[in-house]
């Protein structure tokens, strides 16, 4: 389905830049205005306008925003969730503060649900057959909220049905490492039930790594030492505290990838080729179940067996033991674990919605800002805390577009997605879908997922050249509470690192495949960045906020606990609102490619310091790559010089045209999508994941790791080859994009 209208016609000397490019495929709406004047296409930002933005912003509303949108619960595909589409429309479509237009679009996509006749379950079951024990099906209903019929319970989303029963063992986190280290203590794993804990590797992961050692079922819980800084008392918790109760649960999508199951690189629409749901890769390979901390400790502390190791010990109040089975002096004695899965997969329509304000002179360079919608229950934090900034920015836009004030220089697209919690859905299919007209307007991608963690302080992923246009938003934003520290000088405080150009910076830290921002860098190769404020990390060893996808994530959560008064909202929303501004309005685009520098260097040092001597043995020389890191340093200084000078003399559009496109497009040079063919969508040779231990160019550390322990000459070594020529070869390309545009 089409996601925009025409965007705009040649009005004056903006025929320069080529006015007129189509975003959609609508028409033009009807009475919009575009500005006449002959000096547009030479405008910047405003600054009176940003300060008006940033003013206007509104902390109560972000609240009555916030309090509408978790009212229900709203699974991916629910009526709630529709009813949020509509509501985005509504809001986007409002004559007094909405946008120049707003559409729905629905794909056809493959979720997991549990079944409602046939409930999981988790028993104790004794030798003669008899229940002995039962894990909860649902979470304590401590508000009212956790009993609401729309409360889906929890489950392992695309886990396969069955009915495994075994004798328990505790595999840690469920890593590779850990099933090697439980297999060594206790000898014999097939057919037993595994109880691992969140955290350390993804949640399919330990699922696959159970399998390859014969256990038949994993189950999965959230220890308090990881989440509630040890705390686990029903006193210490929530309604008390933010800490999470004994009966949370975190639920969450154990497949794989991410994107529809069945459409991969295809967008989920009615005429697309679809793979087989019985044959489908990445989904967890045996049964599993998510449960509480309560129930894990029933289970766990009346195991019997070797003491696990120190670091796998826990604050459930026990001595951690390995298993197999229960004490034999206990009640449990000579029982197994049952666990019982129903699970089904449904095909479902899911929607995104997407909001657009036409740029007046550039309507063809998008500015994109994102939030996925649904949630796994009511998901105050998680997302809604995020769409509710998004709904308040895009209300104070979209008033100063309707009264006539201001029009974005380039195109800014708001977008809600569909059905992210299960694996990213709805903007993966996005940029299936247009994947050729994102790839070449795309200016950037902001992502504001979940606003407030906690509100201490800022923080802030992306790719360098992000990195000064945050910098200089944060800068400019006072930081809530006393002490009149900027966001910045705030930042710094918590969280910093040392920059071999600017001295001391704070971290920005880098992107994974945690939220909707994972195609965009991976499979599109735009400039990304993800904005939200956190904890101060001295206070809590929490791995994220404590009622993190369960049911206690409600708007009273985060109305007494996260973020009183919505302060920290409207940081975050000053924040992303003055990068948005920044992007969208600025002449020159506040893309520094120089920052790249410093990630390049650092890759470059690890490799000769951790991989240098072995790859010399090997007959592998990284000299290629110093040469290919020094040329793009020295391009990348010569662009900002030549952008520098353009700055200060006279200039014809188009060159600012040019280099701004030199700006947009250099992340498009570091795409390899065949150098990790073992992945899907990832496609970055700098931000694939990394499986070795040297943090320098990923596809190269992952190669090394392999073949460190295989001799000369083997298909190993070869591929280390192979990944550096693929780093080398994209440095250059990166190279020949930063060089002006007359050297062919």
């Amino acid at each position: 389905m089409a996601w925009v209208k025409v965007l705009g016609g040649l009005v004056g000397a903006a025929a320069l830049l080529g006015l007129g490019i189509i975003l959609g495929h609508f028409a033009i709406p009807k009475g919009a205005n575009l500005p006449a004047s002959s000096d547009s296409v030479s405008r910047d930002l405003d600054p009176e306008i940003l300060e008006t933005v940033m003013g206007q912003l509104d902390a109560s509303r972000i609240r009555e925003n916030l309090r509408e949108l978790s009212r229900k619960p709203h699974l991916a595909s629910s009526p709630r969730d529709e009813e949020l589409v509509q509501l985005l429309l509504q809001r986007w479509r409002d004559p007094e503060s909405g946008l120049d237009s707003a559409e729905a679009s629905t794909y056809e996509v493959l979720l997991s649900f549990p079944s409602q006749g046939q409930p999981n379950h988790v028993t104790i079951v004794g030798p003669t057959g008899d229940v002995l024990f039962s894990c909860r099906q649902s979470e304590a209903n401590l508000t009212g909220e956790q009993g609401e019929p729309d409360v889906v319970p929890p489950y392992a989303a695309y886990a396969p049905p069955g009915t495994p029963q075994g004798f328990l063992v505790y595999a840690n986190r469920g890593s590779e490492e850990d099933f090697k280290e439980l297999e060594a203590q206790i000898t014999q794993l097939n057919g037993t039930i595994a109880l691992t804990r969140y955290g350390g590797v993804g949640r399919g992961a330990k699922a696959v790594n159970a399998a390859k050692h014969g256990v038949a079922g994993v189950l999965v819980y959230t220890d308090p030492a990881d989440i509630n800084d040890g705390r686990s008392l029903p006193s210490e918790t929530f309604p008390h505290s933010w800490h999470l109760p004994p009966s949370g649960v975190e639920r969450g999508s154990y497949y794989k990838y991410f994107g529809d199951p069945l459409t991969p690189y295809l967008p989920a629409n009615p005429s697309s080729f679809r793979l087989d749901p019985a044959t489908a890769s990445g989904f967890p390979p045996i049964p599993i179940q998510p449960i509480g901390f309560e129930d894990a400790k029933v289970l766990l502390c009346n195991l019997q067996g070797p003491s696990a190791p120190a670091a796998w010990q826990g604050a459930l109040g026990c001595d951690y033991k390995l298993g197999p089975g229960f004490q034999p002096d206990g009640v449990y004695t000579g029982s197994q674990v049952n666990v019982s899965i129903h699970n089904r997969l449904e095909l479902r329509n899911s929607s995104n919605v997407l909001g657009i304000i036409r740029g007046a002179v550039e309507p063809d360079r998008y500015v994109l800002y994102g939030n996925h919608r649904d949630s796994w229950v009511h998901g105050a934090v998680d997302p809604s805390s995020g769409t509710a900034v998004l709904l308040e920015l895009s209300r104070v836009l979209g008033t100063l577009l309707k009264k006539g004030t201001w029009r974005p220089r380039r195109s800014v697209v708001f977008a809600s997605w569909g059905a992210e919690e299960f694996g990213l859905i709805g903007s993966t299919e996005f940029t299936e879908e247009f994947f050729s007209k994102l790839q070449e307007r795309t200016v950037a991608y902001i992502n504001v997922d979940i606003s407030v963690f906690a509100n201490a302080t800022l923080r802030a992923q992306g790719t360098p050249p992000v990195q000064s246009v945050i910098f200089s938003a944060a800068k400019q934003i006072p930081a809530p509470g006393p002490g009149g520290l900027s966001i910045y000088d705030n930042w710094i405080r918590y969280f910093n690192r040392s920059s071999s150009v600017y001295g001391l910076v704070p971290s920005l830290g880098s992107l994974g495949a945690g939220s909707d921002y994972a195609p965009f860098i991976h499979f599109l190769g735009v400039s990304s960045m993800d904005i939200a404020y956190t904890y101060d990390r001295s206070k809590t060893s929490a791995r994220i906020y404590p009622t993190y996808h369960t049911a206690f994530d409600t708007f009273g959560y985060v109305d007494q606990f996260v973020d009183p008064g919505f302060s920290s909202h409207r940081a975050v929303a000053q924040t992303a609102g003055n990068v948005l501004l920044r992007l969208s309005d600025s002449l020159f685009l506040p893309l520094n490619v120089s920052d790249y520098s410093d990630t390049l260097r650092s890759f470059l040092q690890a490799a000769q310091q951790d991989l240098g001597a072995l790859l010399d043995r090997h007959n592998i020389s990284l000299g290629p790559l110093v040469t290919a890191v020094e040329k793009f340093e020295e391009a990348a200084v010569a662009l900002g010089q030549r952008i520098s000078a353009l700055q200060k003399g006279t200039f014809d559009p188009l060159q600012v045209r040019m280099l701004n496109d030199q700006l947009m497009l250099l992340e498009r040079t570091f795409l390899n999508p065949r150098a990790f063919p073992e992945e899907r969508y990832y496609s970055h040779v700098l931000w694939a994941p990394r499986t070795g231990s040297v943090a320098t160019f990923p596809g190269l550390a992952n190669a090394y790791s392999t073949a460190m322990n295989t001799g000369p000459g083997s298909e190993a070594w070869a591929e280390v080859q192979r990944q550096l020529s693929i780093a080398v070869v994209a440095l250059e390309g990166a190279v020949a994009t930063l060089r002006p545009v007359a050297d062919l």
